[in-house]
């Protein structure tokens, strides 16, 4: 049996060494399972990137042990910049790790999330630039009309988002043609391209990259715009039909945040596959990408380069 070593010991070591606490607790519990966790997580994100965004992400790279997704632009855009943050710093200065983070849950909900729950509101602004535009005049240069209801509403066409939107709004016409109580909840749609801010703040709205669409409007659809409760009560009211169509076509819904967004769509096939194939802990006795099949030849050439990356030393 392995013997531990005292805490004690191990503070005072850590302390003599000058050794940060990330990269003293890597060297000493290398052969730990939660290294390990890491490390698979780290794949997976890195998988789900690669198949979320195949015309943009053409490399992975690996320097002075970190981790960079690479653009065909160029670009580099790092996976984990190991700054210990809260939750505002990371709305404000993420990195990938931080963006991938939260598993977005694709079961039903039947009450907000806890605090600060917010699966897909942390955004990695240069790799949303590098993929939809880096400007408004870009954005623009990108949009394509998507029919809903009786008015046309701009949508990027870059990878598959506006595609994807049509074919939802498709599939939910038909359902509502079965149940016109449905049409309440979607039209008239409130918005699709809108270039802002979010209010408050310095960040862009995903409505700025032309990958969000708010549905039809409900007083008590916003978190800041009603109370908890009353959000809640909006929540349970919500068709899940039209929430399950979204997210099969690679949308997140902003009912399943803490801070409530219950008439936003939002296009992030990163965060789906993610929840769609890793939505359970890693097993360490299972390879890291267990959990997706089929597999294409893409995701196969995916798999070899993250490993054959992450492997170098």
């Amino acid at each position: 049996m392995k013997k531990r070593i005292p805490f004690f010991i191990i503070l005072c070591l850590l302390v003599m060494n000058g050794c940060s606490q990330k990269n003293f607790l890597k060297n000493f519990m290398a052969n730990e399972p939660q290294i390990n966790a890491y490390e698979i997580t780290m794949k997976r994100d890195l998988l789900c990137l690669m198949m979320a965004y195949p015309e943009n992400i053409i490399d992975i790279e690996k320097e002075d042990n970190k981790v960079y997704i690479v653009i065909k632009s160029g670009a580099k855009i790092i996976y984990d910049d190991k700054k210990l943050k809260n939750y505002q710093q990371k709305l404000d200065d993420p990195d990938l790790q931080d963006m991938m983070e939260e598993i977005y849950p694709l079961l039903d909900i039947h009450g907000l999330m806890d605090k600060n729950c917010d699966p897909g509101r942390i955004r990695v602004y240069p790799l949303l630039k590098e993929v939809y535009g880096k400007s408004k005049h870009e954005i623009e240069s990108n949009l394509k009309n998507v029919r809903i209801g009786y008015k046309n509403y701009p949508f990027n066409t870059n990878n598959k988002a506006a595609k994807s939107l049509k074919l939802t709004m498709k599939e939910i016409v038909s359902l509502a043609e079965k149940n016109p109580k449905l049409y309440a909840f979607i039209v008239p749609a409130s918005g699709t391209f809108n270039y802002r801010l979010i209010a408050g703040t310095n960040r862009l709205s995903p409505h700025s990259f032309g990958t969000a669409i708010d549905l039809r409007r409900d007083k008590r659809d916003y978190w800041k715009w009603t109370s908890r409760e009353e959000g809640e009560k909006r929540l349970n009211a919500y068709p899940r039909e039209i929430v399950r169509l979204f997210e099969k076509n690679n949308f997140i819904w902003g009912g399943k945040w803490a801070h409530f967004d219950i008439l936003h769509f939002e296009y992030r096939p990163e965060l789906i596959l993610k929840a769609r194939y890793f939505s359970r802990k890693p097993n360490i006795n299972k390879p890291w990408y267990n959990g997706i099949s089929p597999m294409d030849t893409n995701v196969k050439t995916y798999i070899q380069l993250i490993d054959k990356v992450l492997s170098e030393e």
